[in-house]
């Protein structure tokens, strides 16, 4: 299977959930099972060519000028997480199935966890860095979903925010890593990146590169001093937490210090600053678990603890150390996953996770009890289990690592974790299985059903599967260690096997047991001095960090957004005036040397125009209707100059943009009085005349002397003249390049009139309640209106032309891509149509007649031309790519097809909606202004005559 379809599977699939919702629990963890196996198969499929020692392409270009392709790669490593991602997404859905309550939205779970595996396995997969960053962010931002999936919970909430603002900041510094390292090696792809160990090394960006992408591994997987979120995380419902923070989330950052290991190891920078935060958040992460009530929380810390176990082993930079890394993760992966899930059935049947509540449920909860119990010995390091294998392996890696130049340091600090790791897993076993039944439970403790406890039981057996039979497990653990290694170490001649002699590690290892149990034997004294002991509250420190960000944020806020345009205005044009200033004395400027063209009377006749509006508007602008007229003929006379240099489909795009929001900034000015107060000092006038003028005056210099300038290189418009048709299929040249050349950027443009639609429905949304709403029926005209709101002859008039209009407009968008037209100007021309049926008929009688879902068309335009950009990766070509052909269908000689089309399409429908949206969200606004006072609760608005009734009309309102 495409590696292609093994990442978009997951995607694909997540629509599904929401939509068997209503065909019940069963049928929505169905389909999502069946999605995740497909994938899991699909990876499955590539297997042969791994094991070979090869691996699998597949590359779709994307954005090629910026260094953004789609490129998968799969090898050794890439197999082994997505393996475990998506092998223990399959037992968690399972598990989910039978977890979650009746109450629980099961496809908005199912859906974010499929949304949460799609981005992790592009993590895993991803060759192209700047791709990989887009999977990581995307894995940030379904990871919140998951955490605060239980809204109801504030700490869900609370957790879910701390994860994302941790992760995120992370995710930012790594983005900065990932471009330097890109621009080092001169290619964002990890295959070439890969090659270029010395290069790299030798950078002197080396080192931020390195601080950089470490903060966005550690910041993901939990290292000191980012550890505290996740603990904070566990409020997720626990087959998140089982998920998340066993094989997936918390692993990206551990996968991504593995990919990068062949580059960025083995230098004492890398040695000093992971091997470190490995240890110390080994230590801490162990050291706190022991002393948490919550299980959950101690199952959390533990996880902190094995993280920094696992990076400890990556910092050492040996082979050695690369393969207990790999071995652990994936025997930590296996036991958690099953305490996890132990834990989440003890909450589900006791109803509580209070160590302290619990006790003696070996004999209630048998089956349990054994799952739970082995996996913590697992996790405790005892024999013939897997985790004493790779914790055997990382003791021994520690009597050879020297740090600081102190030999005792690193082996003594392993084995003090081992220690607090053995004693949390006893007390977790001895505080809470064994010991007298009680007779005060929440809730009467039984085992589940097998739905609940027949995934931690397959794990579990893969558990003893592993630490009896190491060597089942050995080719995979080389496969992986082989691809971590590349080419910058051999392959370590070590084998996994139960007994190695007696060893150092060995003796470590039982001193790490036996310390353990004397641990626990001493726990109520030790328990006291840590409740006595002072120490930070890392959530108290967070929370004072956050809170003293968004004051100084308010505060520059504050001191910057008072309300007052021409102040943003200000202080946006003295920024771009000084940067201008100082790029232009500091650059390179070329002379204009161009002789000017000579000026007839037309051009010189529209430029006087244009400034007498413009100077006319400047001192009539609180007049706002004569304001919107003398606009009106800016952009009339505009449209003429596009007509004199021979540009009609700039000259058409400027008259019907100028017709739209001229309609629309009308009907938005009804509400609102015809003149504006006096809103400025004279100080004030005086300060904005000089930034204007100054802004004016090297606006003109700089199109002057850039219009003047002889050209260093060949014109841009040669190459679109000579590559329209040969390319785009098209003879219009300015609709090509919107569609073709530029397609990228009017893909965003459409996206941005979209949200702005959105915003003006939001904005007015607010209007239509509240005290807004008692002024909105009380408002009084500033000059009396006409007795016949609607005349006769407009109203049949406009109805005859509407469907003339809509021709046009269809005629427009057809002949766009090689006569002056397009998708653009054909909505804006089917929008008039329909906004002269609301001018002449009325917004009643308009609106009931033309009610439609318009979110829903900006909605389709968006995606209809997104998804005509992602067709071109089908015929290996890069995002928005655009082809053509030609067919004869009588009786017309040939016609042609371009896929140019259909992304125009999704321009003329993104343009209808955003027009129809706010001429919608407007007439709103009018009908409630001109419903009888009958049919609303106040006649007169009390706000004129009382200040308080504002207050109380909105109470009533609620």
């Amino acid at each position: 299977m495409s590696l292609f379809l093994v990442v978009a599977l997951p995607f694909l699939g997540a629509l599904l959930p929401g939509l068997m919702n209503s065909a019940g629990r069963q049928a929505c963890a169905g389909v999502t099972f069946t999605v995740s196996l497909a994938a899991f198969i699909g990876l499955l499929t590539n297997l042969p060519t791994v094991l070979a020692g090869d691996f699998v392409m597949a590359r779709a270009d994307w954005i090629p000028s910026l260094g953004l392709n789609f490129t998968l790669m799969l090898d050794g490593l890439g197999f082994f997480f997505a393996g475990l991602i998506l092998g223990i997404g399959l037992l968690i859905i399972a598990y989910a199935r039978f977890y979650l309550a009746r109450e629980d939205n099961m496809g908005e779970f199912f859906t974010y966890l499929l949304l949460f595996q799609g981005a992790m396995v592009g993590i895993v997969l991803s060759d192209n860095i700047l791709l990989l960053l887009i999977f990581w962010e995307l894995t940030s931002l379904s990871s919140f979903l998951l955490i605060g999936y239980w809204k109801h919970l504030p700490e869900g909430r609370q957790g879910a925010r701390m994860a994302l603002a941790v992760t995120g900041m992370g995710g930012l510094a790594m983005i900065g890593g990932m471009l330097i390292l890109g621009q080092i090696a001169g290619s964002y792809d990890l295959s070439v990146i890969l090659q270029n160990r010395e290069l790299i090394q030798a950078s002197p960006l080396y080192l931020p590169a390195l601080i950089l992408i470490l903060l966005g591994c550690f910041t993901k997987s939990a290292q000191f001093p980012f550890h505290f979120w996740l603990p904070h995380a566990m409020a997720a419902p626990t087959p998140v937490s089982a998920y998340l923070h066993s094989a997936t989330m918390v692993k990206a950052g551990i996968f991504l210090m593995a990919r990068m290991w062949p580059v960025l190891s083995g230098t004492p920078e890398w040695f000093v600053i992971v091997t470190t935060a490995g240890l110390v958040t080994m230590v801490l992460g162990a050291v706190i678990a022991l002393f948490k009530h919550d299980l959950k929380a101690l199952l959390a810390f533990s996880t902190v603890s094995h993280l920094g176990l696992i990076t400890m082993l990556l910092g050492t930079g040996t082979a050695f150390g690369a393969m207990a890394a790999v071995f652990h993760i994936l025997n930590h992966a296996t036991f958690k996953a099953a305490l996890f899930m132990s834990a989440g059935i003890i909450d589900h049947e006791t109803h509580t996770r209070d160590i302290r509540r619990l006790g003696g449920l070996r004999h209630l909860m048998p089956v349990t009890f054994g799952i739970a119990t082995l996996a913590a010995l697992s996790m405790a390091g005892i024999p013939l289990l897997n985790g004493f294998l790779s914790k055997e392996m990382m003791l021994e890696e520690t009597t050879h690592t020297v740090l600081f130049n102190t030999w005792w340091l690193v082996p003594g600090l392993a084995v003090l974790g081992s220690l607090f790791s053995a004693a949390y897993c006893f007390r977790l076993i001895g505080h809470v299985f064994l010991g007298p039944v009680r007779d005060d439970y929440p809730a009467q403790p039984h085992d589940p059903g097998s739905g609940l406890w027949l995934p931690p039981a397959i794990l579990v057996i893969l558990v003893v599967a592993i630490g009896v039979a190491p060597f089942l497990a050995e080719p995979l653990v080389r496969l992986v260690t082989a691809a971590v290694l590349g080419d910058a170490a051999e392959m370590p001649k070590a084998y996994l096997k139960i007994w190695h002699g007696l060893v150092p590690a060995l003796y470590m290892s039982i001193v790490a047991t036996v310390g353990g149990l004397l641990l626990l034997a001493a726990y109520r004294p030790a328990l006291r001095m840590w409740d006595a002991a002072p120490r930070p509250e890392a959530k108290v420190i967070f929370d004072a960090i956050i809170t003293a960000v968004v004051g100084l944020a308010q505060r520059v806020i504050n001191t910057l957004h008072d309300g007052a345009f021409s102040r943003y205005g200000a202080i946006m044009a003295v920024t771009v005036l000084s940067a201008g200033f100082y790029a232009w004395t500091t650059g390179t400027v070329g002379s204009a040397t161009r002789i000017m063209q000579p000026s007839g009377p037309i051009p010189i006749l529209g430029w006087l125009m244009l400034v007498a509006a413009t100077c006319g508007l400047v001192f009539l602008h609180r007049n706002r209707m004569l304001s919107l007229i003398l606009i009106a003929i800016v952009g009339l006379v505009v449209s003429i100059g596009f007509v004199y240099f021979s540009a009609p489909d700039l000259a058409m795009t400027q008259i019907t943009v100028e017709v739209v929001t001229i309609i629309l900034l009308l009907l938005a000015l009804n509400f609102l009085p015809n003149r504006t107060p006096v809103e400025s000092t004279v100080l004030r006038r005086t300060r904005d005349t000089f930034i204007a003028v100054a802004g004016g005056l090297c606006a003109m210099a700089l199109s002057y002397h850039y219009l003047l300038r002889d050209a260093v290189t060949t014109p841009i418009s040669e190459f679109h003249l000579a590559n329209s048709y040969k390319g785009g299929g098209g003879t219009n040249v300015v609709n090509v390049i919107l569609v073709d050349f530029r397609g990228f950027d009017t893909y965003g443009e459409i996206i941005v009139l979209g949200i702005a639609a959105l915003l003006i429905y939001a904005l007015t949304e607010t209007l239509l309640s509240g005290p807004v709403r008692a002024r909105l029926l009380n408002r009084k005209p500033d000059q009396p209106r006409s007795g016949d709101m609607h005349p006769m002859m407009m109203v049949v008039l406009t109805r005859v032309i509407m469907p003339v209009v809509l021709m046009v407009g269809f005629y427009i968008f057809l002949r766009g891509h090689n006569e002056p037209g397009g998708g653009f100007i054909a909505g804006l021309v089917v929008s008039i149509a329909v906004v002269m049926q609301y001018m002449a008929s009325g917004f009643n009688w308009a609106s009931d007649r033309l009610r439609y879902p318009y979110h829903g068309v900006i909605g389709a335009g968006v995606l209809v031309a997104g998804l005509t950009g992602i067709g071109s990766w089908f015929f290996t070509k890069p995002f928005l790519t655009s082809d053509f052909t030609y067919v004869r269908i009588p009786p017309f000689e040939k016609f042609e097809l371009a896929t140019a089309a259909a992304f125009d399409l999704g321009v003329f429908l993104a343009v209808v909606g955003a027009v129809m949206l706010s001429l919608e969200s407007f007439s709103r606004l009018a009908r409630r202004a001109h419903v009888p006072d009958s049919d609303h609760p106040m006649d007169i608005d009390p706000s004129r005559d009382d200040p308080q009734a504002d207050l109380r009309l909105a109470q009533k309102e609620v």
